[in-house]
């Protein structure tokens, strides 16, 4: 082709790999044609640009790597998308992505963030959901074969869900299985047992599907073939024309039937192999030597919450603590190490893990709940109906609560919304980590109420802790002004600042500085004498605004004629978008801040 004719993108991507078979692939039917020898050449082209795409910006790498000829497999087999493949999770789905269109997220830098690391309807009609949580698959796969079989659209297309080992402790996974045996019309699930979750596997579960791999598949001890499911073990899901072989048998099968498949997570690069848990998602890291690029800092959150569990614990308090599936977000491989009759892994099931620490709340143990934002909200229930209504007092530690440049599958700014509309929950935002600390060391001693802490995930700050007794909150007036005050949220606390400094300078205004420490709890002396001499109340919160904590003060003051500006996210789902841009969208600058401020006053 005359490079003149080229567009700047088609050159980009042919003169990065010139020599890679993946410049030849637009769309599956382009490799239907390739033989098992270029098939193998293109799996190990589409694994180093895993790596480095992953190495570069950071994603999934172990999932990725272990998928590989699964994938390859699969489009070499079925026509997407007129056959329909639902990803679990889909942080494995890369390699679809790659040879569905979107080969050049892989192939050019300039365009690796072009691209979701989860499956996006959006960007390729060979996707049909935005996943980026687990266990989901197979329902998803039953209600749209019910759909096909109902409106009798089914002119011979398949319908397969892929689902990890580690998805299959979460309960819906369950429920999806127990309603596909139900079908009498044509479903594939494949599970992709590569015997790892995030971390390990946790549960009974995984010595029945170790069996199985151990047996060939033929042990008598089949959950699968008990829920009614037809069943066939393949053993080597690396290889290429296993996999190939294994499609084409259950292809155009006319009822539901499991495809069991052992996979190496990690395939490929030996660190990844190695350290499963590390490489599951991987910050961007040196390519030769596994190192991260960005080495952590000094002091963490996670690093003295854990040393006050241990004081606790020194104390004589009965400290267990708890999480689903998710230790590395917190450090608790340290806890484990010390204390491992008192540590409690769920695996991927929020919700077993919310009850079965409120069991442990009313038998007297002081369960410590280790929970990130975005995977929390699938415990809701249990947060409504066992830990509030009951009263149980659970601690728990929330991680992830923030505005972030994630993918719309793992957006943490809707927890404060979500859970102080509950009764009974106290939820503490704390600014600094001698604050963290003296409300947590509250928590494990008071027995009243469930208490939810909103860990900073901003860079550490410290500072002090005005009160110890956290059952009446005490806002915190850090700097006494007048006409504006402003009320700033856990993490948001140097946004405060900035704030201040801001309408000092511009409107020579000498704001009143407030830490409200919780989301939940109002100080009403406090509200009531900011009317004397404040004419504009500011609240800053880093989440969403619906239901959030300014919308409390809103309602304080509605009576009242205190003027109130709330600053936040709004009620929508934010796509990988760049945090400064989104803090631009969202009037999050100090300038823009201020200039509401401003035209507040004017009006006044």
């Amino acid at each position: 082709m005359d490079e003149l004719l080229m567009t700047k993108k088609e050159w980009r991507q042919m003169n990065r790999h010139p020599d890679f078979l993946l410049n030849e692939v637009n769309e599956p039917q382009d490799i239907k044609g390739m033989s098992l020898d270029e098939l193998k050449q293109l799996a190990r082209e589409m694994r180093q640009l895993v790596l480095e795409r992953d190495s570069a910006i950071g994603g999934h790498v172990g999932p990725n790597l272990g998928a590989m000829e699964l994938t390859i497999a699969y489009h070499y087999v079925f026509n997407s998308p007129h056959d329909k493949v639902i990803w679990d999770v889909s942080h494995q789905s890369y390699p679809h992505k790659m040879l569905t269109g979107r080969k050049l997220g892989f192939l050019d830098p300039d365009h690796y963030e072009d691209i979701s690391g989860f499956t996006s309807p959006e960007e390729s009609n060979h996707d049909f959901f935005q996943v980026g949580h687990t266990s989901t698959s197979i329902a998803l796969a039953v209600g749209m074969a019910q759909a096909r079989d109902l409106l009798q659209t089914n002119d011979g297309d398949n319908i397969v869900a892929v689902i990890g080992d580690g998805s299959l402790s979460g309960g819906l996974a369950f429920e999806g299985l127990n309603n596909a045996a139900k079908l009498n019309s044509n479903l594939i699930i494949v599970v992709n047992d590569n015997q790892m979750s995030i971390d390990e596997n946790q549960g009974g579960l995984y010595q029945g599907l170790k069996e199985l791999r151990d047996s060939d598949g033929q042990a008598a001890n089949n959950i699968f073939k008990f829920m009614g499911l037809d069943y066939r073990y393949v053993k080597d899901g690396n290889d290429l024309q296993t996999m190939i072989d294994a499609f084409k048998a259950v292809k155009d099968i006319d009822h539901p039937i499991v495809l069991h498949v052992n996979t190496l997570k990690g395939k490929g690069y030996e660190p990844a192999v190695k350290d499963k848990m590390t490489y599951h998602w991987r910050s961007p890291f040196d390519l030769k030597t596994g190192a991260a690029k960005q080495p952590a800092s000094g002091e963490s959150y996670s690093d003295a919450i854990l040393a006050e569990l241990d004081r606790q614990i020194a104390e004589g308090e009965p400290v267990v603590a708890m999480n689903a599936a998710i230790p590395g977000a917190f450090n608790l491989k340290q806890f484990q190490q010390k204390h491992p009759d008192r540590y409690f892994d769920t695996g991927i099931a929020e919700q077993e893990c919310i009850s079965s620490a409120v069991a442990m709340a009313v038998a007297g143990a002081r369960p410590v709940v280790f929970q990130n934002s975005t995977f929390l909200q699938r415990a809701y229930d249990q947060l409504i109906h066992d830990m509030a209504l009951n009263d149980a007092p659970v601690v728990m530690i929330v991680r992830g609560g923030t505005i972030a440049t994630e993918s719309a599958t793992h957006q943490g700014s809707f927890d404060i919304s979500m859970i102080s509309d509950l009764p009974n929950i106290e939820y503490l935002a704390p600014t600094n980590v001698e604050e963290l600390i003296s409300m947590l060391r509250w928590a494990i001693k008071q027995t009243d109420q469930p208490v939810v802490i909103r860990q900073p995930e901003k860079p550490l700050l410290h500072g002090q802790a005005t009160q110890t007794d956290y059952s009446n909150i005490q806002y915190e007036i850090a700097h006494q002004g007048s006409e504006v005050a402003i009320m700033a949220v856990g993490d948001f606390w140097q946004l405060g600042e900035d704030v201040r400094t801001e309408l000092k300078a511009k409107l020579n205004i000498d704001a009143t500085l407030i830490n409200p420490k919780s989301v939940t709890g109002i100080d009403a002396e406090v509200l009531h004498h900011l009317a004397e001499n404040h004419d504009v109340v500011v609240t800053l919160e880093d989440g969403n605004l619906s239901g959030g904590f300014g919308e409390t003060i809103d309602r304080y003051y509605g009576p009242k004629s205190m003027k109130v500006l709330n600053f936040g996210a709004p009620r929508e789902f934010a796509d990988n978008v760049p945090l400064d841009v989104l803090y631009e969208w969202y009037h999050l600058t100090p300038k823009q801040i201020v200039d509401d401020v401003e035209k507040v006053l004017h009006a006044l």
